[in-house]
């Protein structure tokens, strides 16, 4: 737990250092929230900054999550640093789903390593997370069939 949080850390402190060039300020009802194919129906994501397709530029999503919603679990290429930004969530990792543990509140805030297995879920209400982490993106689905990509 420590390593975790001490990975949180360094990548908190160290994203303004690395942010790009322009000063940016994001309005949550500004945001253009889209659904991408690499997500099963009904998640929506709206990027805040940079370009999850460039090598090396740091990157802020927000995610949301219908009620009642299972991730399956999943891996990145990337180190993250999630937050619950609204609503409830819960996240545990590993290759099988179980919904273990609580779901966590706005504020709550995790870490998961470079292909990492994790899979998260969503109570009675619609959840948003927001994810940072140093590009080029990506997901990879434990169990190919997942994968809304591959139907």
């Amino acid at each position: 737990m420590r390593k975790f949080l001490a990975i949180a850390g360094l990548v908190a402190f160290s994203l303004p250092a690395m942010a790009q060039d322009t000063p940016t300020r994001v309005n949550p009802e500004a945001l253009a929230w889209k659904e991408n194919p690499a997500f099963p129906k009904g998640v929506q994501i709206a990027t805040l900054v940079g370009d999850p397709t460039k090598a090396g530029d740091v990157v802020v999503l927000r995610i949301k999550f219908p009620p009642n919603f299972q991730m399956p679990p999943h891996t990145h290429p990337y180190s993250e640093v999630v937050t619950v930004i609204s609503g409830n969530i819960g996240s545990s990792h590993g290759e099988k789903f179980e919904e273990k543990g609580e779901l966590l509140k706005p504020g709550s805030l995790w870490v998961y390593p470079a292909k990492h297995p994790h899979y998260a879920w969503t109570g009675n209400e619609e959840g948003i997370l927001q994810v940072q982490f140093v590009g080029p993106g990506g997901i990879d689905y434990i169990n190919p069939a997942d994968d809304p990509r591959k139907k």
